[in-house]
This record gives C-alpha cells, structure tokens and sequence, in this order.
C-alpha cells in the first residue's frame, strides 16, 4: 500500500509539473550568468520556436497590458505572420492606467513605441534593460516629456516596466536574437488592458477613453493581420498602415491624403461586427455600473507580504485587476468626490486633478457603442477614430492576405522621410 500511495504522489507531481510547464519564466536564481547580454535562450525556448515555424533570429514584437501585468513576445513565423512565443507577469509598473504625460509623474507609457539595437542597455544598474522609446514621434507632438523609460530588471519601477532579472535575461535574448537576424526596429505595444469590447466597456467611464479609442485602432490591426502596423503620427494622432498619394506625415502637420488597403479595410469592416455586438452586450453587463482603477498604493497593499526577506529595492507593485473594483455609478461618483475634495485640500497644485476628478467624461451620461471606422470603399483609419474590432484574435486572420516579403527585412515603422519605401501591404498577394 505505501508503494502504491508513493506512486501516486509521483503521479500527481508529474502531472502538476506538466502543467506549469510553459515559456512564461519561473522564479529562478541568475547569479551564475557571467555573460548576460549573450546568454543563450534555454533550450526548451528553442524547441518552441522551431515548434511554431519561427527561426530562432526571425523578427519579434513586444506587447505589454498594464492592468493585466503581462509582457508578451511575438515572434515572426516563416508564413510572415507574428504569433506569441513568451509571456511574463509583469513585476512592478508605476502609476495607474493610462499615459506618460510629464517628467515626474510616475506613469509608465502607452503607446507603440519603435526599439533600435541602440535601445539595448546592457551595462544597466537594475540587471539589463531596455528603453521604451518614450517620448515618440505622438508623444512629443503632444508635448509630452520624460527621460529613461524602461523595460528592466530588479523589480522596482518609477514610471518603468520591471521585470524580475530571470525574465528580463529573456526578454533581452529576444531582442538581441532579433536584431542579429536582420531585423531594423522591434515595435513595442504598450496597452492599459487588452482592447476587448468587455474591456473598453468595463472602463468606458475613463478620463483616458479618447486615447485608448486612438490605441485601439492599432490593436485592432494586429489582431486582424497578425503583423506589427505600420505607424505614423498626424495632427497629433496616431495613424496606422495608410497608403499614401504623396506628401509624407508630421506629428503636428495636417495629415497626407491616405486609404487603407481595401483587403485590410474589408477584414477590419468584418472584425468590427462582431466588436459590436460583444460591446452591446458588455454595456448591458456593466449598465449603471463603474469600474474603480486602483491607486499604486493600493496595488502594493495586496503584494506586501512578497517583499519581505528580500532586498528595499524589490517592489512589486501587485494587479490592478485584483485591486480594482465594479462599482454603483452613485458610489463611484461619490468616491471621485471624496478624492478631489482630499487633493484640492492637500495642495493648491493639485486643483487641476481634483476637476478632472469631478468632471464626469462625456461617455459616463451617454454611454453608446463605439462608432465604426470609415467605409470599406475608402477608410482613413486615423487612429483617433473610435473602436473597430473584436479581440478575436485567429479566426479574422484567416482571410488576410499574407505579406511575401522576408519578415527579416520588415522594419516595424519606416521612417516618414523616406516615403517612397514600399509599406508591407504592397507585397500581399491575393489568395
């Protein structure tokens, strides 16, 4: 009987060992590396990417989702189309939803963001990292500034995005075996959530919503394509995978004579039916109902107990899910009160916030659906359009003509000077 009971505890950890095993990074010791910046990727990474059809060089694409504290890689496959090859919790970000707006303020950035080999820091104080490209071309259109906006190790942010140094040797490893196979710009998404019509209607109470509606437009184009958009900023908007007649973009110029590419416009028409119809049914779902997003405080609360016994640096910083919560509107709106009242009586500075505070915006007394994007015929795809598609990542993807050229050569954004390169879209072959 012992050895039967034995065998069975085997059984039992086998399985639970199966089932933990997958390419999101566990919690592991990293002083051994002597050479990080050319540490290998572990074999069991390897085998996954010959696995999905990808070259272990081929280009990647990073995309993070604050609220849900994920970090995710995209690797190129040899059918040109991206698929995700790592995922990894986030340790700590700084902040709450929404975008970097000034030097000081504590908010990690959203947006797309283009890395270059230069973007790489090797000799980084919290173990290695990567600089998200904050400001961009969009943010620096709208005045926005900051200084050393990172992707990096330690788990400690200040308006970063911090990895623990098991992951971020990983994540590293990405990006550098990218760029040695050819690769010119990694794009990095950088989202509050993931852009679902539950999502957008859960939060569609944000001071922040016009914004993420403009984000929104550039997730919707990946999830439809499965390849990084072609990005380019206009009247200090986002603007994404737009033909051009002429003339070239300027952040704050008005924006060229653009169409979207009629296969694409079709499949985002179709994408977009199916949004609708889940944001219809999410607004029932949330009606008369508001989502609290959590202070950072309020976040660290839940993870305390994760610091102690570790050095003053490590601070995880927890989930905005978990420390968020679904509110009456009557409670909500009394608890944005009480908050602007505490800022205005705290300091004269932060009278500002306390309106923004106060100030219901115009989606929280008329919540409707989000608007299509322009016809199929002749879209324009501007990115401060309102939502269009669904996360129904896969099944839209299907009809999507596939660019032929080599994904080791596609560079995520071109540079506007050089308008005469062809975007990818030029290369899809009709299936």
């Amino acid at each position: 009987m012992r050895l039967i009971h034995f065998a069975l505890l085997a059984c039992t950890a086998l399985v639970l060992t199966g089932c933990n095993d997958t390419l999101e990074t566990v919690e592991r010791d990293v002083s051994h590396v002597k050479n990080k910046v050319d540490y290998p990727l572990s074999p069991a990474i390897l085998a996954e990417i010959d696995k999905k059809g990808m070259d272990r060089t081929s280009p990647i694409m990073i995309r993070i989702f604050k609220e849900e504290g994920a970090l995710e890689i995209w690797k190129a496959k040899r059918d040109n189309r991206f698929d995700k090859i790592a995922e990894y919790q986030i340790c700590a970000w700084s902040g709450k939803l929404g975008p970097k707006v000034k030097e000081g303020d504590r908010q990690a950035p959203e947006g797309f963001y283009n890395l270059t080999p230069a973007h790489l820091n090797p000799n980084s104080k919290y173990y290695l990292a990567i600089n998200t490209g904050f400001p961009n071309r969009y943010d620096q259109a709208n005045g926005r500034n900051g200084t050393n906006l990172m992707i990096h190790g330690a788990c400690s942010s200040s308006g970063c995005y911090s990895m623990t140094d098991a992951q971020i040797l990983e994540i590293y490893g990405f990006a550098r075996d990218g760029f040695k196979g050819g690769q010119k710009t990694v794009q990095l998404q950088a989202f509050p959530f993931r852009m679902t019509a539950e999502n957008m209607a859960r939060h569609r109470k944000s001071e922040h919503l016009e914004f993420w509606k403009m984000l929104k437009v550039g997730y919707d184009n990946f999830e439809v394509t499965k390849r990084p958009p072609e990005v380019n900023v206009c009247e200090k908007k986002y603007v994404f995978n737009q033909q051009t007649e002429g003339g070239s973009f300027n952040g704050s110029g008005q924006c060229p004579a653009m169409s979207t590419p009629p296969a694409l416009a079709s499949a985002l028409s179709s994408y977009e039916k199916t949004y609708d119809l889940a944001y219809a049914t999410a607004m029932k779902k949330y009606d008369g109902m508001a989502w609290y997003d959590p202070s950072e405080a309020e976040r660290k609360a839940l993870v305390a107990e994760k610091r102690k016994g570790r050095e003053p640096a490590y601070a995880p910083t927890g989930s905005a899910l978990k420390a968020g919560k679904l509110m009456k509107e009557t409670e909500y709106a009394a608890l944005m009160e009480k908050k602007a009242q505490q800022l205005t009586s705290s300091s004269p500075a932060t009278t500002a916030t306390a309106t923004a505070l106060r100030t219901p915006h115009p989606s929280a007394t008329q919540p409707a659906a989000p608007q299509s994007n322009s016809a199929p015929a002749a879209p324009t795809m501007v990115a401060a359009a309102t939502p269009s598609a669904a996360g129904q990542s896969g099944t839209a993807a299907q009809g999507i003509p596939v660019p032929t050229m080599n994904p080791l050569a596609f560079s995520a954004a071109p540079p506007p000077e050089a308008p005469e390169k062809k975007p990818f879209w030029k290369f899809w072959a009709k299936e």
